[in-house]
C-alpha cells in the first residue's frame, strides 16, 4: 500500500509573493557565514502561517475533495464568462484563491471558534471535522470516540458526565459529591454532530459550555480551555428532531457548506476505497501544531491590524440593517429589535413606512441587523483571513470575503421584500451566501458615492473626542457644541432616514451629551 503522495508536504512556498517578515539583529550574525546562515534557514520551521497554509493546501489536495475556490481574490482583471440560461458568471480568479469548505474550518481552528458544518448526508461534514482535531495532535482513535452524537435521548449527564454512585450514596452534601467528567471536555477542539437531535434542555447544558467554557453538575464545577467547536447538521434552518435554541445558535460563529461533489474526481474516490486509505489517518506529522503553536497562533491574529477605511466600510455596511422608523416614538427605540422584543411583526411596521425607496434602502431586505457578537466575529475572521494570507493588516476583500459565512444564518433576508421580486434576484432567495457579498458591495457603492473617506464629519467629531478633554476650555467646549447642533440641523432638513444617517444622529447626540456634561464641569469648578 504506497501512502507516499498522502505524506508529501510540498517544499515550495505557499504564498511566494507575501511579505517578509522583518527579522530582528543579532551581533552573532556578523560572525557566521553565508552557509551557515544558509544551513539555519534551512533547519528552521516555517513560520506559522505557512504552516496553517501547508496545511489547508494538504487538505485540499489530498484530504478532502473539494474543488470549490468560492473565496476568489484577483491581482488584475479576471476571467469571466457567462454560463447557460440564466446568464450565470464562471470567474477564472487571477490569484490564489480558496475553498471555503477547507479555509474557514482553519481559521476557526487557529482563532479557536465555533464553525458549523452544514450540508446533505455523506458529504465530508464530520470526516473534515476529524481532520481539525488531528491538526490538533489529538490522536484519530481518541478524536471519534470523543465525538459527541447528538440524538433524542441525549441527557445533560451523556454531555457532561455523571456523580460517582458512591458520592451519591455516602455524601452529607453536593461539595462532597465528585462528578465523572467526560473526557472531551479539556479538549483543544471539540466535535457535536447533528447538534439539532438534541433535546432542547442538553442544548441549554451546551450553550453554557460553549459560551462560558465551563460545564456544572450538581453544583460542581468543570474549567474547559479555550477550544475550537465544530458542529454539524444537515441544514441551517434550526430543524432536525428538536428546534435550535436561538441563544445557541448565536454562539456559533461561522457557517461552512458542504458543496455537491464533482464526479470528475470519483478516481480520487475509488483509489481510497481501493488502497483502503482513510485522509485522517495519514495527516503528516510536520502538520500537526502544538498547544503552543495554536496560542501563538491566536496572538498572532488578534496582532492584525484593521486600517480605518476598512473599518468605516463595516461599520457603514452594519449601519443600514437595524433602523425601523415605526417601530418607536423616541429616537434610540426605532429599532427592528424594539417590534421584536413587543412581538409585532415587522411586515405590519413596514406597510405603514412609505417613505423610503424599498428598493434602494438595503435594510429593507433583513428581518433583523448586526449584533455585537456578530461584528466582534466578524473583525476577528477578518483579521484570521489576513494572517493566513501573510499580510500584516486586513484588506478590504478579506473583509469581503469573509463576512458571508459569517452572517449566513445571522442576517435574516425578508423574501417578500420587492428587492427579492425582481428580475435576476429570485436565485438570491436561495443563495445566502451570494445575497450578503452583493449586499456589501451596495453599500460600498453606496459609500463611495457619499465619498465618506474624505467627507465624514461626524467622524471628525469622534476622533477630536477620542484625543481626549485635557485642556479645553470653555471657549472651545461650547464651540464644538455648537459644531454638533449644526451638524445634527444639517442631517435632518429635509432628509429621508436611513441606517447610516440615524447612527450618525445617535452618534452626535453622544458627542453633544459629552460636552455638555464636561462643559457643565468647567462651569462648576
Amino acid at each position: 500500500m504506497n501512502h507516499d503522495p498522502f505524506q508529501k508536504i510540498s517544499q515550495a512556498p505557499t504564498r511566494p509573493h507575501a511579505a517578509a517578515r522583518p527579522s530582528g539583529f543579532d551581533v552573532a550574525d556578523l560572525y557566521r557565514g553565508p552557509v551557515a546562515g544558509d544551513c539555519a534557514a534551512a533547519a528552521a520551521p516555517p513560520a506559522l502561517d505557512e504552516k496553517l497554509r501547508q496545511a489547508y493546501f494538504w487538505i485540499v489536495n489530498r484530504a478532502i475533495i473539494s474543488p470549490h475556490y468560492d473565496i476568489e481574490y484577483h491581482a488584475g482583471p479576471p476571467r469571466s464568462h457567462m454560463v447557460g440560461d440564466t446568464r450565470r458568471t464562471l470567474t477564472l480568479p487571477s490569484a490564489q484563491s480558496y475553498s471555503s469548505f477547507v479555509l474557514l474550518p482553519l481559521l476557526a481552528f487557529a482563532a479557536r471558534r465555533k464553525c458549523l458544518f452544514i450540508g446533505g448526508p455523506g458529504r465530508g461534514k464530520t470526516a473534515s471535522a476529524v481532520l481539525m482535531g488531528v491538526l490538533a495532535g489529538i490522536p484519530v482513535r481518541e478524536v471519534r470516540r470523543a465525538m459527541q452524537h447528538g440524538h433524542p435521548q441525549m441527557t445533560v449527564a451523556d454531555l457532561l458526565g455523571n456523580p460517582l454512585p458512591a458520592d451519591l450514596l455516602h455524601a452529607r452534601s453536593l461539595d462532597e459529591i465528585r462528578i465523572a467528567w467526560r473526557a472531551w471536555l479539556p479538549m483543544r477542539v471539540k466535535i457535536v454532530d447533528e447538534y439539532n437531535r438534541i433535546p432542547t434542555r442538553t442544548q441549554s447544558a451546551l450553550l453554557t459550555l460553549m459560551g462560558d467554557n465551563y460545564a456544572e453538575q450538581l453544583d460542581q464545577v468543570f474549567e474547559c480551555p479555550e477550544s475550537a467547536w465544530y458542529l454539524t447538521a444537515n441544514d441551517d434552518q434550526g430543524g432536525g428532531t428538536y428546534p435550535v435554541i436561538e441563544a445557541l445558535r448565536d454562539r456559533i460563529d461561522v457557517t461552512v457548506q458542504a458543496l455537491a461533489f464533482n464526479p470528475r474526481f470519483l478516481d480520487e474516490l475509488l483509489l481510497r476505497i481501493e488502497e483502503d486509505i482513510r485522509p485522517e489517518e495519514l495527516v503528516p506529522r510536520e502538520l500537526v501544531l502544538s498547544e503552543a503553536e495554536i496560542d501563538a497562533m491566536g496572538a498572532a491574529i488578534r496582532a492584525v491590524s484593521v486600517p480605518v477605511p476598512v473599518r468605516r466600510r463595516l461599520e457603514f455596511f452594519a449601519s443600514q440593517f437595524e433602523l425601523c422608523e415605526t417601530a418607536g416614538a423616541q429616537f434610540e427605540y426605532l429599532s427592528k429589535d424594539t417590534a421584536r422584543l413587543a412581538g409585532v411583526p415587522l411586515r405590519e411596521l413596514g406597510a405603514t413606512d412609505n417613505g423610503r425607496d424599498r428598493l434602494a434602502d438595503l435594510g429593507c431586505q433583513s428581518l433583523n441587523g448586526i449584533s455585537v457578537r456578530q461584528l466582534g466575529t466578524l473583525l476577528v475572521f477578518a483579521k484570521a483571513l489576513a494572517w493566513f494570507r501573510g499580510n500584516p493588516e486586513v484588506e478590504l476583500e478579506d473583509l469581503r470575503q469573509v463576512l458571508p459565512f459569517v452572517l449566513r444564518d445571522k442576517l435574516q433576508p425578508d423574501l417578500e421584500a420587492p428587492f427579492f421580486a425582481e428580475a435576476g434576484n429570485t436565485a438570491l432567495r436561495s443563495d445566502r451566501i451570494s445575497w450578503l457579498r452583493l449586499l456589501f458591495d451596495l453599500a460600498s457603492a453606496e459609500y463611495e458615492r457619499l465619498d465618506l473617506d474624505r467627507r465624514d464629519e461626524v467622524g471628525e467629531m469622534a476622533a477630536a473626542l477620542a484625543r481626549g478633554l485635557d485642556g479645553l476650555d470653555e471657549r472651545e467646549t461650547t464651540a464644538r457644541i455648537v459644531r454638533i447642533e449644526k451638524l445634527v440641523a444639517e442631517r435632518v432638513k429635509g432628509r429621508k432616514l436611513y441606517g447610516h444617517l440615524a447612527d450618525d444622529l445617535l452618534m452626535l447626540k453622544y458627542l453633544h451629551q459629552r460636552y455638555t456634561n464636561y462643559l457643565a464641569w468647567l462651569r462648576a469648578r
